[in-house]
């Protein structure tokens, strides 16, 4: 897997690159959003459809978009960062899984839990951004 995530890695830093594509490099965050909008949509409508021979490149143009983003983000994260946040936030949301916590009984009590988790996540973060606010007007 991970040969393929960096050949994909190296093509979007050259696309991006001082010889790259002047397209791709005139891009920002927000120029990208429709064009990301249109290949979730085309990926669901290839899911929903069933038509599996064009969800492997559905799939393909988001992990584009992700990369891409990620590039353009170079200064704030990168694709091992996200990679890494996503991994950690998927084992904190399942501690049934990868915790101590028991085993539920079914998948209503996962998603109860998970709720309140990630209720707790947005609660701990909206302290922690008040607290650099109070810290910046010192």
């Amino acid at each position: 897997m991970a040969g393929g995530i960096r050949k994909l890695d190296a093509v979007v830093a050259k696309l991006l690159g001082p010889k790259g594509c002047p397209w791709d490099r005139e891009q920002t965050h927000k120029s990208l959003i429709p064009y990301l909008r249109e290949e979730s949509a085309e990926l669901a409508d290839a899911l929903r459809g069933g038509r599996w021979h064009e969800i492997e490149d559905e799939l393909g143009d988001l992990l584009f978009h992700i990369l891409f983003h990620a590039r353009l983000g170079k200064r704030r994260f990168n694709f091992n960062t996200v990679a890494e946040s996503q991994a950690n936030k998927l084992m904190r949301r399942h501690p049934h899984v990868f915790g101590r916590t028991r085993a539920f009984k079914d998948s209503k009590e996962v998603l109860e839990n998970w709720k309140e988790i990630k209720a707790g996540e947005r609660a701990l973060r909206a302290r922690e951004v008040a607290a650099r606010e109070r810290q910046g007007r010192r």
